[in-house]
């Protein structure tokens, strides 16, 4: 006979059952434009996020560096802001880095829903801790043994 039943959390049945969330996982579905729109963002972030893409932008960006120092300091500037950055870079890193931390939020559900499995787990740890006092009280009551619940560190008295 068991003095307690252990009744595991839902979320630990549901998380083994779904792999973590990936990136791609987190695309949005809803119509075809969305979906190659965020696709085609994620791809580019990727691509755009390599070293040999860097060194492609800076050829390309080169190209045009003779004519902005020739024309000075505020042409080299504007040609850094708006050759490089602005034009290239930014627009498509924000979209990608947007579609990521969806898939960022995602995974903090995920690990929110695991501390309460955990938590969940602790107290079935606490109610069977409790069974099994009962249980042990139970005994010494049987054996003659008064147990003195005063606090932390009771002892049995004889």
């Amino acid at each position: 006979m068991s003095l307690f039943e252990h009744v595991p959390h839902p979320r630990i049945k549901s998380r083994q059952a779904a792999p973590p969330m990936k990136v791609a996982d987190h695309l949005p579905r809803s119509n075809a434009a969305a979906q190659f729109n965020s696709w085609l963002a994620v791809k580019i972030t990727s691509g755009v996020g390599t070293m040999w893409c860097a060194y492609a932008f800076a050829v390309i960006a080169l190209i045009s560096l003779p004519d902005a120092i020739k024309a000075g300091r505020p042409a080299i500037i504007s040609w850094i802001a708006q050759t490089f950055l602005q034009l290239v870079l930014l627009s498509i890193i924000i979209v990608g880095q947007n579609i990521q931390s969806a898939s960022t939020d995602k995974r903090a559900t995920d690990t929110y829903d695991d501390a309460e499995a955990v938590l969940h787990e602790a107290l079935q740890i606490q109610q069977h801790l409790q069974a099994q006092d009962a249980a042990i009280e139970k005994i010494l009551e049987h054996l003659g043994i008064t147990v003195s619940t005063s606090g932390p560190g009771a002892s049995p008295a004889p």
